[in-house]
């Protein structure tokens, strides 16, 4: 059994941009499910079937299988719901690579890193730009983004006035 365990943040200011080492656009939908979530997701012609657990927090069961690119596009059109649309940006800092994730669509705006780690308490980099920690805050987890999109939260101005220092 697979266990992914990551911690995410708010990403504040541009200056995490001059250590971007690749940047990856994905276009990702999910697949019915209350107990889990199941994405697929189309990154530079690879395609993923992901399939993580629903609770909140550091540690959560994650499998991850590879797909035909065009089953996966089936897939996003004709079974996924509301997609999630962004670029990821992989940053090492220290020997520690965050995956940046910058939204777009109706998402656009927010920008969020992530941290996979060999334990929840594991030490990590925390370079300047790494703003609050969102890890245990659901709504800022790709599936609920797909389905209450950062474009209609009513503390929007709030959290982009917190990304801009």
């Amino acid at each position: 059994m697979g266990i992914e365990i990551e911690r995410k943040f708010l990403v504040r200011g541009d200056v995490w941009r001059a250590q971007v080492a690749r940047s990856i656009a994905m276009d990702q939908g999910y697949l019915g499910g209350d107990r889990c979530s199941v994405r697929v997701r189309l990154e530079d012609g690879a395609a993923r079937m992901n399939i993580k657990s629903r609770e909140a927090g550091a540690r959560r069961t994650e499998f991850e299988y590879p797909l035909p690119a065009d089953d996966a596009l089936v897939m996003l059109e004709q079974l996924a719901g509301p997609r999630v649309t962004k670029t990821r940006h992989h940053v090492v800092v220290d020997g520690a690579c965050f995956e940046i994730d910058e939204f777009a669509g109706a998402n656009a705006g927010l920008i969020v890193a992530e941290i996979e780690l060999d334990a929840v308490d594991s030490p990590f980099p925390r370079p300047a730009w790494l703003g609050r920690e969102l890890t245990d805050e659901a709504r800022f987890y790709n599936l609920r983004l797909a389905t209450t999109p950062f474009a209609t939260w009513p503390d929007r101005g709030a959290i982009l006035e917190e990304i801009a220092c």
